[in-house]
């Protein structure tokens, strides 16, 4: 007569995003937690342990070390099921402890499974940027003395560097400044906290840019329609004009910025206005180039661009030249 081996039973090693709240895990998590017949945890802190036991799942605090490992294939003999909390201390051992029993031999394994309780959605990562600007906010004698105004040069800095990685067609190079500016948008906001009478946050300035995402799209969001993106401007720049109400089509244009830029954006302001307004007449360079300017606005090009990409065809020629020196 022939005795059947006994079912190995099934070690479950469950995962969760420390991005996503406490005890909101997933429905086949939920399942094997509560047909489990044990489950384990090493941290009596651990963030899930209040919301198991709320749901009637009883969790044993063991020190989970390398020798734990056999004690889990042992525990699971007779075909139970074990489930493991992740815990951070004693993962790798643990982990590390199965994988040498299974690579004697001489050891019947349960079945191993890696199951995710929790994912992380898109943006998840933004909550560790908050989370390690509060710190450095708190503890970095640099950071914490830092003001908005300390901190104007280099979100300029940041900007062009962003540019100059577009212009460059580089993609790593694009990602880390990108990352660049959002440090900036972040570090700004944490400081923002900190104002006595008139504090936000980086969730206030999330709101606000979704609010006003969500106002001007009306045909993604509303009943309106935009067949090109001529419509989706036109109505873009209508519903800038009720929200700001602004007395001057210059209101709103940031005069610090480049003399290209500024007076491309002045003749841009001009004709979706659909003002006629004679260029000043003058002597001297300035006169010329804000000519130009709007002359290149109105064909369609950005001069800053378009001097920016001379200017670097220029840097070429004279590293060239040097390179013959």
């Amino acid at each position: 007569m022939t005795t059947e081996a006994p079912a190995p039973g099934r070690i479950v090693l469950l995962t969760a995003s420390h991005r996503v709240a406490p005890g909101l895990l997933s429905w086949p998590a939920w399942q094997t937690l509560h047909a489990a017949d044990q489950v384990l945890c090493a941290d009596d802190a651990h963030p899930q342990l209040p919301y198991l036991r709320e749901a009637g799942i009883g969790v044993e605090i063991v020190d989970i070390t390398a020798g734990t490992a056999r004690e889990l294939v042992d525990a699971c003999a007779g075909g139970r099921t074990v489930v493991v909390l992740p815990s951070g201390e004693g993962d790798q051992a643990l982990t590390d402890g199965l994988a040498r029993l299974a690579g004697s031999g001489r050891v019947q394994m349960p079945d191993l499974e890696l199951l995710p309780g929790s994912y992380d959605l898109p943006g998840a990562r933004l909550l560790d940027l908050v989370q390690v600007m509060d710190r450095i906010r708190a503890e970095c004698p640099w950071s914490s003395q830092q003001t908005h105004k300390g901190l104007a040069k280099y979100g300029i800095e940041e900007a062009y560097e962003l540019v100059e990685a577009i212009e460059d067609g580089d993609r790593d190079e694009l990602r880390e400044e990108l990352g660049d500016v959002l440090l900036q948008v972040v570090f700004h906001a944490r400081i923002a906290e900190e104002d006595e009478d008139a504090p936000f946050s980086v969730d206030d300035v999330a709101a606000t840019i979704v609010e006003k995402l969500i106002h001007r799209h009306p045909h993604v969001f509303g009943d309106e329609s935009a067949e090109t993106p001529e419509d989706v401007k036109a109505h873009w720049l209508r519903t800038k004009a009720i929200e700001k109400q602004r007395d001057s089509v210059t209101d709103g244009v940031p005069l610090g910025q480049p003399g290209l830029a500024l007076a491309a954006k002045l003749a841009s302001r001009v004709r979706s206005a659909g003002l006629d307004v004679p260029l000043p007449a003058g002597e001297g360079i300035g006169y010329e180039l804000l000519a130009l300017a709007a002359r290149a606005e109105a064909a369609g090009t950005d001069p800053e661009a378009a001097l920016r990409a001379a200017a670097r065809a220029y840097r070429d020629a004279i590293r060239a030249t040097e390179g013959q020196a």
